[in-house]
């Protein structure tokens, strides 16, 4: 019994909130039952009598091209804030159907399936719009809380680790309708959901000023490179000789000699333009195989943890014992590297802002500026803009799981405008990313200062906000 972890309860604890009598030592954890202990010195109210709580439509979701209604699904809940990037358009009459599930400003989204507890707002960028089965929208319809505060819980260690709680499932994961339900959130007074409200809104307003900053660097480069009104021909048919069709390339599927692609190569011929590979050197990462995958040690980044303004912190790592010092340093991409996806979602490009103790898999590609002429942001942006974008769809198409071979990586054409340009392109990229860090620290800030209040004071919380504030 040496070493054994174990706590005692009483038959009323143990059934307290529990409607699935989980009876197992994972739903009983230490750290489960302190949080419980902390959240008891408050008012505790269920949030079923705090909100309407509903998922979506379950099965069949027409799409509707011509539609002005997003479809949100748990990939657009990843951060506070929902977004409708890759978002299809919902059919009108999926949503005259479910408008109980049809969102309004302010409604919370729970993701109960997959990645079981992403949590977001819905702020007016989003509407119209409706969700799937895997999400809950939560509607406020009791004035003793804020939207505010519950999203800050929520994405707490104390609505994260409820969330972990009370998942079941063997294959898939997931937290019932009547589970959201019966989540008892503690209500803290007014003036501190306030103050907590104050920081998640701000962090929103400079989350949408960075990403104005962003839009404006794109626009600056399409209007330099004449493409800012482009659109792309719809005609699908293209005649060409044998010499310039498999003669030049090696291809003969069809979608490959789509006329918009000649139309984008025709556009940067008017430039000033290189080869990707007389621009950087190119450098394949590793795949060390599932085999290899641990819970800690070096984090492993792979094209899922990958995205064009950040790397989000990946659950998979491998152990520094799998390689020498010599190996580590030449795999770890350095202050300035280009990452660079070539399978799967292939053509995300982001560039890494400081040194890293990261390693890449096999699918990202890192790339090292051979000289001063481009900027490491600038030729990310055109990286991720559709001049490169377009290159990436006509050359991996044809294949199930989309694949960029390197062969065809090295042979993309980079505008290359004036220097002056891009470092002006460049300051306004960083000055996105500067706007981005900040409205991530208010909102770390906010679920810092719910977890103080809960397990301190609201005093303690107040005074955290104030030292940032000061």
């Amino acid at each position: 019994m040496d070493g054994l972890e174990a706590v005692e309860l009483r038959l009323s604890e143990v059934l307290e909130d529990n409607d699935s009598f989980r009876f197992d030592s994972e739903y009983f954890k230490k750290e489960y039952l302190k949080e419980d202990a902390h959240k008891n010195k408050f008012k505790n109210i269920y949030l079923e009598k705090l909100a309407f709580i509903t998922d979506g439509q379950h099965g069949y979701h027409e799409v509707d091209e011509h539609s002005n209604i997003s479809h949100i699904t748990a990939k657009n809940t990843k951060s506070w804030f929902a977004d409708i990037i890759n978002a299809d358009k919902l059919a009108q009459w999926v949503d005259d159907k479910n408008k109980r599930s049809s969102l309004a400003i302010n409604d919370i989204l729970f993701s109960t399936r997959g990645t079981v507890g992403q949590c977001s707002i819905v702020t007016k960028e989003v509407l119209p719009a409706n969700i799937d089965q895997d999400l809950v929208r939560i509607n406020i319809i009791d004035n003793s809380i804020t939207p505010y505060y519950l999203l800050a819980y929520l994405n707490s260690t104390f609505g994260q680790d409820w969330a972990k709680r009370n998942s079941s499932g063997m294959v898939q994961q997931g937290i019932s309708i009547s589970k959201m339900k019966s989540l008892r959130l503690p209500i803290l007074s007014w003036n501190i959901q306030l103050k907590i409200e104050e920081l998640i809104k701000l962090a929103h307003k400079k989350l949408e000023e960075s990403k104005s900053d962003y839009q404006q660097s794109e626009t600056l480069l399409l209007t330099e490179l004449d493409l800012i009104n482009l659109k792309p021909s719809t005609e699908n048919i293209a005649i060409k000789s044998f010499s310039e069709s498999f003669g030049n390339s090696g291809r003969l599927d069809s979608e490959y000699y789509q006329p918009k692609y000649d139309e984008l190569i025709e556009k940067i011929k008017l430039t000033t333009y290189d080869s990707l590979k007389n621009i950087v050197s190119i450098k394949k990462s590793i795949e060390p195989g599932s085999e290899a995958y641990q819970e800690t040690g070096i984090p492993f980044v792979r094209v899922s943890n990958l995205n064009k303004f950040e790397i989000t912190q990946p659950s998979i790592h491998l152990s520094a014992g799998l390689f020498d010092k010599e190996e580590l340093e030449k795999l770890q991409p350095k202050k300035d590297t280009i990452l660079l996806s070539k399978d799967g979602t292939v053509g995300i490009a982001y560039t890494v802002k400081d040194e890293t103790n990261i390693i890449t898999s096999g699918a990202l590609l890192h790339l090292t500026l051979k000289n001063d002429n481009i900027r490491p942001e600038y030729l990310t942006l055109v990286l991720n803009s559709l001049v490169v974008q377009m290159q990436s769809e006509r050359d991996a198409a044809g294949s199930i799981i989309k694949h960029w071979k390197p062969s065809e990586i090295e042979e993309v054409l980079i505008p290359i405008i004036d220097l002056d340009l891009q470092i002006q392109i460049e300051q306004k990229i960083k000055a996105s990313f500067k706007l981005k860090a900040e409205s991530k620290e208010l909102l770390d800030l906010a679920k810092q200062a719910v977890e103080t209040a809960i397990e301190q004071d609201e005093a303690a919380a107040i005074k955290l906000i104030e030292a940032y504030e000061g």
